[in-house]
């Protein structure tokens, strides 16, 4: 009576190099066939990855030195070899080595079973959410967690401190985000494009100015909070250029001490 073969329930596979190599650019090649090897591991299980480690071996004996660890995370689970590949490209491409490597070793560090393919006749336009997902991870393995990132608002009617941006790899709860948010905030027209910090305005003709005189086209918007702490009283407007373009000011509402008691306008955000 035969027995059936079972495949490994973890997976980890390492090769050794045909010489030392300096240069991150040349592992490629044998980190695609351990990528091969996982693809197989990973269709014989019915599993997709969401994370894989690859550890670069350097120098043993007498002058040992701790692998170098590659790893990658992907937003969503994935079982196809080319998109991995692709990934460990990018980032051996940006990577400098410390020290030749000998070996390779890959294993993975999150798995979750394979879901099955959607059943939706024609294409979503624009790609699938899956192929916008591939996209993200790509320009995250180009350019570094921390350039691609994603918006996380905070319960807080202060802009500059409701305008959060986190990695675009951490999970933002939808249901949280708006059981967060004031109420009446998602009528409220504001800019997507906030400055880090408040211009000062010059006063023309008792008007603000900003290149041109500018002209309030809708407004006020009253922000009275952060009485704890940093307290912000203030009252923004959107105001229009000779040229058109929209802008959000804001007046503040405390007037202030000595030779110029007027309140100040500020610049804040622009529309697209």
């Amino acid at each position: 009576m035969f027995e059936w073969i079972e495949a490994p329930t973890k997976f980890e596979a390492r090769m050794e190099l045909f010489d030392r190599i300096e240069d991150a650019d040349l592992l490629l090649a044998g980190a695609q066939r351990l990528v091969l090897q996982l693809i197989g591991w990973l269709c014989a299980m019915q599993l997709a990855v969401k994370g894989i480690m690859l550890k670069l071996e350097h120098e043993r004996g007498r002058v040992a030195r701790a692998p170098t660890e590659v790893e990658i995370l992907l937003a969503e689970p994935a079982w196809q070899s080319d998109h991995i590949v692709r990934l460990l490209k990018e980032r051996l491409g940006k990577l400098v080595l410390e020290a030749p490597v000998i070996g390779l070793t890959l294993h993975t560090t999150q798995l979750q079973p394979m879901e099955p393919p959607t059943e939706s006749l024609f294409p979503e336009p624009g790609g699938t959410e899956e192929d916008q997902m591939r996209m993200i991870e790509l320009l995250v393995a180009r350019l570094g967690e921390d350039k691609v990132r994603q918006v996380k608002p905070v319960a807080d009617y202060r802009p500059e401190v409701a305008n959060t941006w986190v990695p675009i790899q951490e999970k933002v709860r939808e249901a949280m985000i708006t059981d967060q948010l004031p109420p009446n905030l998602s009528s409220i027209l504001r800019p997507t494009w906030l400055l880090v910090k408040p211009i000062p305005l010059l006063i023309q003709n008792h008007r603000p100015f900003y290149g041109s005189p500018l002209r309030m086209v809708a407004g006020p918007e009253r922000v009275e909070a952060g009485w704890w702490g940093d307290t912000a009283a203030r009252d923004y407007w959107i105001a229009e250029g000779q040229e058109h373009a929209l802008y959000w000011v804001y007046r503040e509402r405390v007037a202030r001490s000595g030779d110029d008691p007027e309140p100040r306008w500020f610049l804040h955000g622009l529309f697209g």
